[in-house]
């Protein structure tokens, strides 16, 4: 038992919450910054943004807002409080930055990057435009600001095949995600001309890990995120982004099922769901778990790592961000 008085205790209705995947001694380490944290939200009028690919003890237990990059794009617009506490990665910390900049946003680790983001620059957008003049350019939100002021639109993986189908044209430019871009390709009909980046995350499932799953486990329902490749997509039951697996998980709610897409988000939506039974064979982001208890407690007492971005290109970033949103 904890001891009285002490963090483990004073937080024990927050493990409630997570201890089906948070053992007890690991719990005990947690506690001081989590309790640290509560505090520090209250003292610094902040709130804590974090995307589904969070660890449970971020998901459950220090954030405010959760979900996918859509949901926290829009809630972003939206807060009130003083500063904004990203728990994800750069490109998010940027895009809740974009749209509030006279807020104070903090990345716990600036160096929580994305394959994705890293893939292409302004340059490479600028370039695409020349050798394809007249085609609209619709940018993933996993980008940065300066790709996003270079291009028409953004879109997350929840609503790109709304922002293709807004152009009611024929033929778009998507980038960075060769794999999304082909996915949405497929269930639109438009021809999108894509780039050669992908995600480490998503890349890495086959075909034939769900011929497996399915031999493994008869009956499972396989879900996948879209910047899996199209053969993984074809062969499951569901694709789509992070906030529409759990949507699905919710309505439907299979009794066995697999979220091919980052560990920690089973562990997430399985706190929620403790009666359906949950696979998780494990791709890890590297990113994503730079992101820890103890560096966001520390942004906050140190106000540490705040989100600049050129007023010239925010402007720009900005208008592609909103135009996604008003849709």
């Amino acid at each position: 038992m904890p001891a009285v008085g002490s963090a483990t205790a004073r937080t024990s209705h927050l493990y409630e919450r997570v201890k089906r995947v948070i053992p007890p001694a690991e719990w005990g380490v947690l506690a001081n910054d989590v309790e640290a944290i509560q505090h520090l939200k209250i003292e610094r009028n902040a709130v804590i943004l974090a995307h589904n690919y969070q660890t449970p003890e971020i998901y459950h237990c220090v954030a405010d807002i959760v979900g996918d990059s859509l949901t926290l794009a829009r809630e972003a617009a939206t807060t009130d409080a003083d500063v904004i506490v990203l728990a994800g990665v750069y490109f998010m910390a940027e895009t809740a930055k974009l749209l509030n900049p006279q807020k104070t946003v903090l990345m716990p680790d600036p160096e929580a990057g994305c394959s994705l983001a890293d893939s292409i620059t302004p340059a490479d957008v600028r370039q695409l435009r020349r050798l394809h003049p007249g085609l609209p350019v619709i940018a993933y939100v996993n980008t940065s600001a300066a790709v996003k002021a270079e291009v028409d639109v953004c879109c997350t993986s929840g609503n790109a095949a709304r922002v293709v189908k807004s152009f009611g044209l024929p033929k778009v430019i998507m980038l960075p995600d060769q794999y999304l871009a082909q996915n949405v390709a497929a269930e639109t009909g438009v021809e999108i001309l894509s780039w050669a980046g992908q995600c480490e995350v998503h890349e890495r499932f086959t075909a034939s890990d769900i011929a497996e799953l399915r031999e493994a486990h008869p009956g499972i329902t396989v879900l996948v995120h879209p910047e899996c490749p199209p053969e993984v997509v074809r062969a499951a039951d569901f694709a789509g982004s992070t906030g529409a697996m759990a949507d699905y998980v919710g309505v439907n709610r299979p009794s066995s099922v697999v979220l091919l897409t980052e560990c920690s988000m089973s562990d997430n939506i399985s706190v929620q769901y403790p009666d359906l039974e949950f696979v998780r064979p494990c791709n890890l982001c590297p990113h994503m778990k730079k992101i820890t208890v103890a560096n966001i407690r520390q942004a906050l007492e140190e106000n540490r790592h705040v989100v600049e971005i050129d007023p010239e290109t925010a402007a720009r970033a900005r208008v592609s961000v909103e135009r996604m949103l008003a849709l």
